[in-house]
């Protein structure tokens, strides 16, 4: 399977992004959605996951499963299709929400607003990325 993480790596809010602080995102109709189950991934243990990781247990977890249920057969199947990787995430490209990726490609959530953002945003030694647009240039 090839590695589909990203190695000291920022990724900053999409350009077009409407938001002005990073903010949680709301549930939909009582369920959490795909930003939320992203935003938990990666707030509630910052720099344990891999883009891999979290992006596998989103769609787990979106489906109904306990997040330990998963196997590695689950998870092959699930890589077997081409995946979004995180710069598509809702969490950049709405909730304002930059994603770093550290040496060992394990992530963490900063703020659009806070000073750790805007520290790694300048940072020259790390690949700066920006999220997707949502819309068309």
């Amino acid at each position: 399977m090839a590695d589909h993480n990203y190695y000291s790596t920022f990724i900053a809010v999409a350009p077009d992004t409407a938001a002005m602080q990073g903010t949680v995102p709301p549930p939909y109709r009582g369920r959490e959605t795909v930003a939320g189950i992203q935003h938990r991934l990666l707030t509630e243990q910052p720099y344990l996951r891999t883009q891999e990781e979290v992006l596998f247990l989103t769609d787990w977890i979106k489906q109904g499963h306990a997040p330990d249920a998963a196997t590695e057969a689950d998870r092959q199947a699930f890589f077997a299709q081409p995946r979004a990787c995180l710069r598509a995430s809702p969490l950049c490209k709405q909730y304002g929400w930059g994603i770093h990726f550290d040496k060992q490609g394990r992530a963490a959530l900063y703020p659009m607003e806070g000073q750790e953002y805007r520290r790694l945003a300048a940072d020259p030694l790390i690949t700066q990325l920006k999220a997707m647009r949502s819309k068309r240039a």
